[in-house]
């Protein structure tokens, strides 16, 4: 799967980055409402991890492809 929770972290502080370069007024309004977009569907992917966290929990599963648990050290098999 090529999409995981690293990539998204990646796009996160690029924009970061992105937002510290020298720009002008007009860039940096621009990078601001882009980052305000990034930010929002971050949030919505961050909320679905958690509910696949939680289920992967309770189902004692390894993960969901977006994300994988190391069972030994979460004590999902205990």
């Amino acid at each position: 799967m090529k999409n995981k929770i690293t990539d998204l972290r990646n796009h996160l502080f690029a924009q970061l980055e992105k937002l510290s370069d020298d720009l002008s007024e007009s860039e940096l309004d621009q990078e601001v409402k882009r980052s305000k977009a990034i930010g929002h569907i971050a949030q919505t992917i961050i909320n679905s991890a958690k509910v696949e966290a939680f289920y992967c929990a309770n189902a004692k599963m390894n993960g969901t492809g977006f994300f994988q648990i190391d069972s030994e050290k979460m004590n999902l098999d205990a």
